[in-house]
């Protein structure tokens, strides 16, 4: 049985919506993706901070959620801080109504390419997240989530193929980004509240 990893990036947010303070924003993004984990099945899920955000992850983890401290919030060095899984994904932490099924489809391809990524819809650059076996293919590069994009990473494969293009979702990068959020998508209570005006 395969053992599978997907780890929420809370990497430093530089921007709040007006009248929203950063830290209660901070909060309420990350409290919306350890609920999008609760639902996801047959994968096993964890945070990663720099020792800075160590609160943070405190303050939304499940009692039984690994918290991984990582030196920088970076992608590469949340893979190599992790051990004993066969897959791994590292998502931002900034896209509260992402679908659990969105995740899923950024593990799939593992099992034909070593590496897949779901960039961020809408163009751009940045991506969603980044899926690969473990352990870490050599040529895989250091990544931002916030600047690369799949091209990075087909560039520095052996082969293009080597690298899966998923489906992508929508970050919270700036104000621009609040008009994408879908209504109807379920979950995301801690950032709708927030937005609403309501406490969380």
């Amino acid at each position: 049985m395969l053992r599978r990893v997907v780890v929420a990036l809370l990497a430093p947010v530089a921007w709040s919506p007006p009248g929203v303070e950063l830290t209660r924003w901070r909060t309420a993004l990350a409290e919306d993706v350890v609920d999008l984990f609760a639902t996801l099945a047959e994968v096993e899920t964890a945070l990663a901070v720099t020792p800075a955000d160590r609160w943070l992850a405190d303050a939304v983890r499940w009692p039984d959620t690994p918290v991984y401290e990582v030196p920088e919030p970076t992608v590469d060095a949340v893979l190599a801080a992790l051990d004993g899984y066969d897959q791994a994904a590292v998502v931002a932490a900034d896209a509260p109504d992402l679908p659990g099924l969105t995740l899923g489809k950024l593990l799939r391809p593992l099992t034909s390419r070593p590496v897949a990524v779901a960039p961020v819809e809408g163009g751009g650059p940045g991506l969603l997240g980044v899926a690969c076996r473990l352990p870490v293919p050599g040529w895989l590069p250091a990544l931002d989530l916030d600047a690369d994009g799949p091209a990075d990473l087909r560039r520095a494969a052996p082969a293009p193929t080597d690298v899966a293009v998923t489906p992508g979702w929508h970050r919270l990068r700036g104000p621009a980004d609040l008009a994408a959020l879908d209504p109807a998508v379920e979950g995301w209570e801690a950032t709708r509240a927030l937005l609403s005006g309501h406490r969380t």
